[in-house]
């Protein structure tokens, strides 16, 4: 009879990897639009983001604005960018600028 209680070390190592093959880097990235940049290193982005009502089973677009900090304030409203969730930088900022998309015309 064989001893079933030790599993076979393959299967043993494809148990610990399994966790760490979601993703490298859990951290949100966004896309949206840039509408004011009126304060010093920090745009305002606004992502729109497509849902289905629950009820109604209707698209609905839903708004959100992400505080996203620009070191060098190189944005101007009506820029593309897409964006990366962060630490927490200030009360309200919570993204940096990963990559400008598209610049406004």
């Amino acid at each position: 009879m064989a001893d079933t209680s030790v599993p076979p070390p393959e299967a043993a190592d494809a148990a610990v990897e399994a966790p760490t093959a979601t993703r490298p880097n859990r951290r949100k990235v966004r896309e949206g639009m840039v509408t004011s940049v009126s304060m010093d290193k920090t745009a305002v982005v606004v992502s729109t983001d497509r849902v289905r009502h629950r009820r109604y089973n209707k698209t609905v677009q839903r708004d959100t604005r992400l505080y996203v900090h620009d070191e060098s304030n190189q944005l101007a409203v009506g820029d593309r960018v897409r964006v990366q969730e962060t630490r927490p930088l200030s009360k309200t900022k919570r993204w940096r600028l990963l990559e400008i998309v598209e610049r406004a015309r």
